[in-house]
């Protein structure tokens, strides 16, 4: 049987801790930083998010690859993660309309993919001594080797990524017909940012990361977009440069994730490097504005920081995570301009915040 002829693997983390495990298929090693996300559901979209571009997977769903793969429920073009480590792996699916099952897709991107690990240890170590690198490899037998490749990884504190996964040259989304145009800067998108905007009678073109203000400009658009993104926000002047232009001129302008990092980041609010992040699909956030509850898809192991946040007088904190106090929302006060942390598209996760792209097209028609 397959099960029992699979390869022998470990995930070694930067602290020297080691688990066990087995190969899904391919063989090799693959580095990254290693992280968690606690979605039931929506692997596919978690793999194929730029967002999580350079990490080791770590799912924490006993059980992944139950209901395979499906075309169109893809965030990009490819798998984005780095590696992937799960507890119980599914060869087999059961979905009517799967496309393949998880190990053909996995083949088919060339991702090292490992299962059998005590995921509630490795995440509960996590938790405690925070995110870090690690390498996952089925060459067991070479620790010291792969200890002193480990060490040359680069940590995720001062890595800007959003140049590996930003297009390389514009492209246009939705009706061009639409009603409303929208300039939006490719820092890691996803798709599901891009339907949502379409959805609400947007005709969007999308700029690569380094792209300057003039460029985005010229599109002559009614509303700006920040996308989600990897790796750190501080390393991307040129996007905090645009974002300074966009305010200046008091222009309508939205931003998620690392766009709401680049926003604050704007407004000479630093961002700090998580101990562990926020990544799944029922985290709690409070609209200070409205006092709703929302449960929110997040994504991300930056942050904003709060006292600056609360301190400067042309920022409102609009939103927070409830589980830790994070600012989870801005907007500021003289300008339109605003921003959420967490994923309103979600793809995987609830609805909840799908009101904010809404708010968006409100603030362009009262321009």
């Amino acid at each position: 049987m397959i099960y029992l002829k699979r390869k022998k693997a470990l995930i070694l983390l930067a602290d020297g801790t080691i688990f066990h495990g087995k190969s899904i298929g391919k063989e090799g090693t693959a580095f990254g930083e290693v992280c968690f996300n606690t979605g039931t559901t929506g692997y596919q979209e978690i793999f194929t998010d730029p967002s999580y571009y350079g990490q080791l997977m770590v799912t924490t769903n006993a059980h992944i690859g139950n209901y395979g793969t499906k075309d169109d429920e893809v965030e990009s073009n490819s798998i984005k993660i780095a590696g992937l480590i799960c507890k119980n792996f599914s060869f087999n699916y059961s979905r009517p309309s799967g496309d393949m099952s998880l190990e053909e897709f996995l083949n088919e991107n060339n991702l090292l993919a490992i299962s059998d690990v005590d995921t509630r240890a490795l995440v509960s170590h996590i938790r405690d001594h925070g995110a870090m690198n690690a390498v996952i490899s089925t060459d067991v037998d070479n620790i010291e080797g792969l200890k002193k490749q480990l060490a040359e990884v680069p940590s995720m504190e001062g890595l800007e990524l959003a140049s590996q996964v930003s297009t390389k040259e514009p492209y246009y989304f939705g009706d061009e017909k639409a009603t409303y145009k929208i300039a939006a800067l490719d820092i890691g998108i996803k798709k599901n940012i891009l339907r949502n905007l379409a959805k609400r009678d947007a005709y969007i073109k999308v700029f690569p990361y380094n792209s300057k203000f003039e460029d985005l400009e010229a599109f002559k658009p009614d509303g700006y977009f920040l996308s989600n993104g990897p790796g750190d926000p501080e390393p991307l002047v040129e996007a905090q440069t645009v974002a300074k232009e966009i305010i200046k001129r008091d222009l309508p302008l939205f931003g998620i994730c690392l766009g709401h990092q680049i926003i604050a980041l704007a407004n000479g609010i630093s961002t700090y490097k998580m101990h562990h992040g926020h990544r799944g699909i029922n985290h709690p956030v409070k609209n200070l504005v409205t006092t709703k509850g929302e449960i929110t898809s997040q994504n991300h192991g930056f942050a904003i920081n709060r006292e600056e946040t609360e301190a400067h007088p042309d920022i409102e904190i609009t939103h927070v995570h409830l589980n830790d106090h994070t600012v989870a929302g801005i907007k500021m006060k003289n300008k339109n301009c605003f921003s959420v942390q967490y994923h309103p598209e979600a793809s995987p996760g609830p609805n909840d915040s799908t009101y904010l792209f809404d708010e968006f097209i409100q603030n362009i028609q009262n321009n």
